[in-house]
């Protein structure tokens, strides 16, 4: 029997002040499980400078070995975020939802949204659909600075269930630089996983 949720919490979802990648990594250079910054970061990580302004920062990171990131952020406060509401921290909530935002103990600012990722040994299954799967060597890069990132594909993967104006901005921003290799992986997991979306008709390879 699932257990229930216990009562949200009534915190500030909008009081970011988000790390940036290289505060990141900074503050997580003790975990030694595979982790990656995600999303709009990830994108200008692989472009190789900032493109658009961020209201957060979103990592991924191997939810079996989640305990990693909260031992080594030990200081911080722990929240998990889902339905659009801040829950405690606890078994139950912890397996509604995968998204976990962490920030001062003091109730200050948001720093990093650590989604925790389903993976099946050095195998990463993507959580939309679990037909898609990578080795961990292809699902994280790494710049010349040694920050892990997740590969601009996948990254516009996720982006595409729901496109948003900065998600086109991104698509933009990022497809002239894909070769044909990430062309035609975002092509074959959109048509397996959002058939007909409007992205697909630019993916087309030489």
């Amino acid at each position: 029997m699932a257990r229930a949720l216990p009562e949200s919490l009534d915190v500030d979802l909008e009081a970011w002040d988000a790390w940036s990648p290289h505060e990141a990594a900074e503050n997580l250079a003790g975990v030694s499980a595979p982790w990656c910054v995600t999303a709009g970061w990830a994108l200008d990580l692989f472009l190789g400078g900032q493109s658009r302004e961020h209201d957060d920062l979103e990592i991924g990171v191997q939810s079996q070995r989640f305990a990693e990131v909260c031992e080594v952020l030990g200081s911080f406060e722990f929240v998990v975020i889902g339905d659009g509401k801040a829950w405690p921290m606890t078994e139950s909530t912890l397996s509604t939802h995968h998204q976990t935002w962490v920030r001062e103990r003091d109730g200050g600012p948001w720093r990093v949204d650590v989604m925790r990722e389903p993976w099946d040994g050095d195998t990463w299954i993507c959580r939309r659909d679990p037909r898609i799967r990578l080795q961990a060597a292809s699902l994280i890069a790494r710049t010349a600075d040694g920050i892990p990132y997740l590969q601009p594909e996948v990254v516009l993967l996720f982006k595409a269930k729901a496109v948003r104006p900065k998600d086109e901005m991104d698509f933009a921003a990022v497809w002239p630089h894909l070769d044909n290799r990430r062309r035609l992986w975002l092509r074959d997991a959109l048509t397996l996983v959002h058939p007909g979306h409007a992205w697909l008709e630019s993916l087309e390879t030489d």
